[in-house]
């Protein structure tokens, strides 16, 4: 872990994510990117400057309407006397049930950024932290552009004036491949996903489009994090 850390400690100075005495939410699906983020934030915390505090929440969308079981992320956070919260919710039955939404992907992920946000207040936090690494940030703006006509990304950090809380995203340096090495080096505990379409969504034909593209153009996606970076983009 400790090229993670670095690399994560290089983000959040480079965009002064973290300041002294903060609270962070981190949002824990249970999947490969989330928990190599809380570990690293947990370690991190015990060395950087900046004194700060994680805590670890998962929201549960309850998919075909019953309880995730993530009691091996429980005995984690316990075994690294991190806070851990989980909430149950009814999103399955609303996006897929009720609403039978063909492309649930935009309106569940509406839903659950709202829910994390209200789980972070209610927890004390003032910043929530996620597991978006550099793939993300690049399929997000091919996303955009492909999909919806649009140039940009997510940003580093973003501030919700209606929640008054920082969103912030320590992993945007890292590969998904160094992401996905460093969970299975620590023998996280990831927890499989029952959502009912995973791995058939727009983002992972997206993640095969950039995968293809990479054959004829070497080192795209860091020529796409460096354009976000020279034009300001997003915040970027």
């Amino acid at each position: 872990m400790k090229h993670i850390c670095s690399v994560m400690r290089n983000a959040i100075d480079t965009y002064n994510m973290i300041d002294e005495n903060d609270r962070i939410a981190v949002g824990v699906s249970g999947g490969k990117d989330s928990l190599v983020l809380l570990y690293g934030l947990h370690l991190l915390s015990k060395y950087h400057p900046k004194h700060f505090t994680v805590v670890a929440v998962t929201l549960d969308p309850c998919f075909k309407n019953e309880d995730s079981d993530f009691s091996v992320i429980e005995n984690f956070c316990r075994e690294l006397q991190i806070e851990y919260h989980i909430k149950r919710t009814e999103l399955y039955n609303i996006v897929f049930v009720n609403r039978e939404e063909k492309n649930p992907c935009s309106l569940c992920a509406r839903m659950r950024r709202g829910i994390l946000h209200d789980m972070a207040k209610a927890c004390g936090c003032n910043k929530i932290a996620l597991g978006h690494h550099k793939d993300d940030a690049v399929e997000t703006f091919l996303m955009n552009l492909l999909q919806g006509g649009t140039i940009g990304c997510f940003s580093p950090v973003t501030y919700l004036s209606n929640k008054d809380i920082h969103m912030i995203r320590p992993m945007i340096g890292l590969d998904e491949s160094e992401v996905e090495k460093a969970c299975t080096k620590n023998n996280l505990p990831v927890c499989k996903s029952n959502c009912p379409v995973d791995k058939t969504t727009v983002r992972e034909e997206t993640k095969t489009l950039v995968k293809n593209l990479e054959r004829d153009y070497p080192a795209l996606k860091n020529k796409i994090i460096n354009a976000l970076k020279k034009d300001n983009i997003s915040n970027w």
